[in-house]
């Protein structure tokens, strides 16, 4: 064995110990977790305050067995998803416009910050008035959340390119795709990422809350319709299965980061 591969075999070691840990420490976090919550909803609260894991994981088996489980989860889910999709492909354009025509972006900036600052929960009903209790309510009410995510951020990450990079460019007239291509995608990568990782959250967000002030199903209509009943096992039931969505779809914006890494500028 040479030298140099000794020694990229101790850097892969000693990288692979700290992730062994880190996962090991985590799954002793979350049992030490679900256990002291177990013995809190058994010995020293009332199960109607935070119902218990167990009560929780009979509740989510049996919805399971049901099927209704899968209705819920995959209503919110597509929402939730058609939402991120539509704010992603409506606010890159808008954000590579708003870097492209600043004079334009000056003059609608206040009334672009004005809608950002906008409470979405006061759109839900007006969605609903307009496209019913149906999909596009909730799809709607997703994209209203992530769609200025998007267009901030590809609009700041145009504005830190590298100046001297793009006249160097000009200068050898490269082609206006090329420069596309070369230098503005790659720096827009992790503004793009970061948009992505807080969407996630703000497109389950955006379809809860609309399902929660009309539906007919999802997660949200289900945690509704069990607190009305005072079934806390059931909204906390509901909140896992919210919680199991957002940690895949974090894993996998996780994979997305690593797999165009090598797109970042260096």
């Amino acid at each position: 064995m040479t030298i140099s591969t000794s020694v990229a075999a101790t850097f892969s070691q000693g990288e692979g110990r700290p992730r062994a840990r880190l996962l090991r420490d985590r799954i002793l976090l979350f049992c030490a977790l679900v256990l002291l919550w177990e013995v809190a909803g058994r010995y020293w609260l009332e199960p109607v305050w935070i119902s218990r894991p167990s009560l929780i994981s009979e509740r989510l088996a049996a919805m399971g067995l049901s099927g209704d489980l899968f209705v819920h989860t995959w209503t919110t889910l597509t929402e939730a998803s058609l939402g991120l999709a539509l704010a992603f492909v409506v606010g890159l354009p808008v954000g590579i416009a708003m870097a492209r025509y600043k004079y334009a972006n000056e003059v609608a900036g206040p009334f672009v910050m004005a809608l950002y600052s906008l409470p979405r929960v006061a759109l839900a009903p007006l969605f609903i008035i307009w496209f019913g209790i149906d999909l596009f309510s909730k799809v709607f009410m997703a994209f209203s959340t992530v769609i200025f995510i998007f267009m901030l951020n590809v609009h700041e990450g145009l504005k830190t390119i590298d100046r001297d990079l793009l006249d160097l460019f000009r200068t050898m007239r490269a082609p206006r795709v090329y420069v596309m291509r070369k230098v503005m995608l790659p720096s827009l990568v992790p503004w793009l990422i970061a948009s992505l990782r807080i969407g996630v959250g703000l497109a389950l967000v955006g379809a809860v809350v609309a399902e929660l002030i009309g539906a007919s199903a999802g997660l949200g209509w289900y945690i509704e319709r069990s607190a009305g009943r005072m079934d806390t096992t059931g909204v906390f039931a509901g909140l896992v299965a919210l919680g199991v969505i957002a940690i895949v779809g974090n894993l996998m914006v996780d994979a997305l980061d690593r797999r165009f890494s090598t797109w970042r500028p260096a």
